[in-house]
């Protein structure tokens, strides 16, 4: 499958760019910690059961909405999508688990150091699979990034399986995004839709259990719960929409925002201790993003020459 020669430029143009739509899911992302705080008494299992179920229909009135069921129903007619969105649906369920579940537990800088490596996964899954070229400065930037990540992973060895388990499914999860001919609201529809029947078993599970279900009870927690569904589907449709328009490799590095954001909250509001390794680490990953963006903007503002 042939890829469209990398385009550093490209990645900031406001016509149909993905800047846009990925700044917005990385924030949202960064600030997700806070709305866990919400739900934290409901276990991870059944909280991420919730959120399927009701981001299904979400996605569904917004399909309907913007008068996108032919296109659903396109991709619900074709093997190879189904195939595709089957994977990224199983990936998109572990990645919000494990998210979910490290939070929960206080694992808030480990939840930071998964998507701190995401990006550099991206860069490579660029390069590697997609055929993506970066120049001599944006890899000055990714060995920065990685030596950062290196230092940050060597004081946290512990919960490093984490942060893996994160990065991978995340950045494998949007590699086949980018690859399936599927929209991003129709193709959240349909990921939502396979994981709904695993989401209702689970759930009932707890609902049958000693302790009961966490929605129902409490008008408030159920509130909260059902919020779930936008909470998820907002950020991922965005995410899905950048994943199309922009370089991989360069998408990669804007998400470093996400991890940044949530990185503060661990320190201020979660209140972890902040050990030497991970000040060093966010002082050379975001010398790397300096270094990235500015070669791009450069790039942008050289005046084009005219060639007969």
């Amino acid at each position: 499958m042939s890829q469209a020669p990398h385009d550093p430029e490209a990645a900031l143009r406001p016509a149909k760019s993905g800047l846009i739509p990925a700044l917005g899911a990385y924030t949202i992302w960064g600030f997700l910690p806070l709305y866990l705080i919400l739900v934290k008494t409901v276990p991870p299992f059944e909280f991420v059961g919730w959120r399927i179920i009701w981001t299904l229909p979400f996605c569904l009135l917004i399909v309907a909405f913007r008068k996108q069921a032919g296109e659903l129903l396109a991709a619900l007619k074709s093997p190879r999508s189904l195939v595709f969105l089957s994977a990224s649906a199983a990936l998109i369920g572990i990645n919000w688990l494990m998210y979910v579940w490290a939070i929960q537990t206080g694992n808030v800088f480990a939840a930071s150091l998964g998507y701190y490596i995401n990006p550099l996964l991206n860069v490579v899954l660029g390069t590697l699979v997609l055929s993506e070229k970066l120049t001599r400065k944006q890899w000055v930037a990714v060995g920065l990034a990685a030596s950062g990540v290196l230092i940050l992973a060597s004081g946290a060895l512990t919960t490093l399986w984490i942060s893996l388990t994160l990065a991978m499914s995340f950045g494998t999860y949007g590699l086949l995004r980018k690859q399936v001919a599927v929209g991003s609201l129709p193709g959240l529809t349909i990921e939502s839709a396979i994981l709904l029947l695993p989401a209702v078993a689970i759930v009932l599970y707890y609902a049958q259990s000693s302790q009961g279900s966490a929605f129902g009870g409490d008008p408030v927690l159920s509130g909260y719960i059902m919020l779930g569904g936008i909470v998820t589907a907002i950020p991922l449709l965005l995410f899905a929409l950048a994943a199309r328009r922009m370089d991989y490799s360069t998408l990669g590095f804007i998400q470093f925002l996400a991890p940044t954001i949530v990185f503060f909250l661990g320190l201020f509001v979660f209140k972890e201790e902040l050990k030497t390794a991970q000040l060093l680490c966010f002082i050379l990953i975001w010398t790397a993003l300096a270094i990235f963006l500015w070669d791009i903007w450069s790039r942008r503002k050289k005046p084009v020459t005219a060639t007969p």
